[in-house]
Parts: structure tokens; C-alpha cells; sequence
């Protein structure tokens, strides 16, 4: 007799198709070795520009702040937020493709911030810290010759959801009168929290309804005022790249600044690599959204 099939939880998804699409391993399976590779040329970079300025933008010992500067002064910022599933990663580990920005005359800064396991399965303190980081560069960038009224923020997979939920931000909880951000590239990320809730990464996400809300920038478009690049890979799951069409489509329907970059034949963990060079996908938009080279 012939099995029936599982019932869909999302979409048309059944549980383990929901599971997989969320799960970058089951669609990129040199992952490994991607990751391996980000961390060699992360080091490299280091080698060749200097070991990074570091900083406190808060008083936990993860509050800390990699500034990587470039020859110039008054320049533009890349504040780049670093990707990990919301449980790994850190920011000497992300250092792999600012090169471009750095050669071209811009500074970047990259922010540790505590993960989801530390922070007892609550995303808030995750989004937060990243907050609390952006308000530092735009209250400090004099402090590294960086220019305040040109903060760009850049985020890949986890990361680009934390940008988001950043460009949705009340700033006046930060203590600033509107959004330091002037232009936002997000790569690979989560946009609405539902369907993630769903799926296995409830097992270490402690999702509530507030949560699923509050953490969920496709639900609060109309707070984004600043360009918006989107992008993805072909090789990426399903569910990433709805997730990066769905806010697109919503953003351009809302009459909002957006651009959306498909990158063929790139994988979740390769998508990140075309930073590295001025000609590739992520940046020669960066490049071109932060007016530089």
C-alpha cells in the first residue's frame, strides 16, 4: 500500500520539506569547505590590512567592535553583520570580502553580538546588541574618520535578518532622531519569522508570538526609508529564496527604493563570496549603493 503523503505545514511543505528549507547544510554540501575557506582568507585579509581597531560599543565582553579603516578620511561605513544561523559565528571570522570596501576608500565595521544559545533562545538580545552597535558608529565615527551621514549596513543569511529588523528600528530608543542607515544590502536572509517557527530551528529558537511580530521587518515595511539590495542565490533553499522575492515584492508594491540580485549557481555559503571583488554580484552593488570606486 502506498504511504500517504505527510500533510503540509507551510505552503506546500510538508515537515521535513520545511525542515531542509531551513537547514543551509541539506542544500550547500560543501559547506565545509566554504566555511573553512571563509575563515583561511578572513585571517588573510587581517595579514594584509592590519589587525583591526577594536571597541566596545556596550558593557558584555561579546559588545566588541572590529573597525577596519581605509586610507581616507570622511569616509563612508560598511557596518557588515555576520551570518550563523543566529547561533555561531564571529566577527574576526566575517572579515573575508571587505577588502573591496577598504580599497576603495570606504571603513568597515563588523560587531560581535551574543548568540541565540547564550541568550536563552530569545532573538531580542541579539537584535539589540546590533542596534545599540550601529547607534556607536553613527555617534563615534569621527573617532575612526568615518563619515556619520554615510552608514551603509550589510548583512548575510541571520544576519541580513538582524539588518532588517535594524532598518525597521525605532531609533529613537537609541537615542537618535531617525535611521543612521542610508542604503541596506541584504544577502540570503529571514525576513518574516513564521515559517522558521515552524521549522526545526524551534528546537533552540524560543519563539513567541511577540517574537514571531515584533522580530518580523516584512510586517513593518513602511519604517524602511533608505535603498534596499536584495539578493540570493539559485542554489539556495526554497524557503530563502522566497523569503528574498516576498520582500522585494512587498517593498516595491509599498513604493519603497529596492533592487533585487539573483545570483545563478551560487549556494547560500558562495553568495557572500562575490563581496571579494569589485565586479562580483554583492560587490559592485555595494560599491555602487555606498558611491565608491
Amino acid at each position: 500500500m502506498t504511504k500517504p503523503p505527510a500533510p503540509p505545514v507551510w505552503l506546500d511543505l510538508d515537515q521535513k520539506a520545511l525542515d531542509d528549507a531551513y537547514d543551509q547544510t541539506v542544500y550547500a554540501p560543501n559547506f565545509a569547505q566554504l566555511n573553512r575557506r571563509r575563515e583561511t582568507n578572513s585571517a588573510a585579509v587581517r595579514e594584509r590590512l592590519g589587525p583591526p581597531r577594536q571597541v566596545a560599543y556596550g558593557e558584555t565582553r561579546i559588545e566588541q567592535l572590529d573597525v577596519y579603516t581605509s586610507s581616507r578620511s570622511d569616509a563612508p561605513i560598511l557596518i557588515l553583520v555576520h551570518g550563523g544561523a543566529w547561533r555561531a559565528g564571529l566577527a574576526r571570522d566575517f572579515a573575508d570580502n571587505i577588502e573591496t570596501i577598504i580599497r576603495a576608500g570606504g571603513h568597515c565595521v563588523i560587531p560581535d553580538f551574543i548568540s541565540v544559545l547564550d541568550a536563552g533562545g530569545s532573538l531580542f538580545p541579539m537584535a539589540d546588541q546590533v542596534c545599540r552597535a550601529i547607534a556607536w558608529v553613527a555617534n563615534n565615527a569621527g573617532s575612526f574618520g568615518g563619515d556619520p551621514q554615510r552608514i551603509y549596513l550589510f548583512g548575510r543569511s541571520s544576519g541580513a535578518h538582524l539588518a532588517a529588523v535594524a532598518l525597521v528600528t525605532d531609533w529613537s530608543n537609541y537615542g537618535l532622531q531617525g535611521s543612521p542607515i542610508k542604503g541596506a544590502i541584504l544577502s540570503s536572509g529571514i525576513y518574516d519569522l513564521r515559517p522558521v517557527r515552524l521549522s526545526k530551528r524551534s528546537a533552540y529558537i524560543n519563539f513567541t508570538d511577540e517574537m514571531e511580530t515584533a522580530l518580523s521587518p516584512q510586517r513593518q515595511l513602511l519604517r524602511i526609508d533608505c535603498p534596499v539590495v536584495i539578493a540570493y542565490g539559485t542554489f539556495e533553499t526554497p524557503e530563502f529564496q522566497r523569503q528574498a522575492r516576498d520582500l522585494a515584492d512587498a517593498l516595491e508594491t509599498a513604493g519603497k527604493r529596492v533592487r533585487l540580485l539573483v545570483g545563478e549557481g551560487y549556494n547560500h555559503f558562495e553568495m557572500p563570496e562575490t563581496l571579494a571583488s569589485p565586479y562580483g554580484l554583492l560587490g559592485r552593488a555595494t560599491l555602487e549603493l555606498m558611491q565608491l570606486g
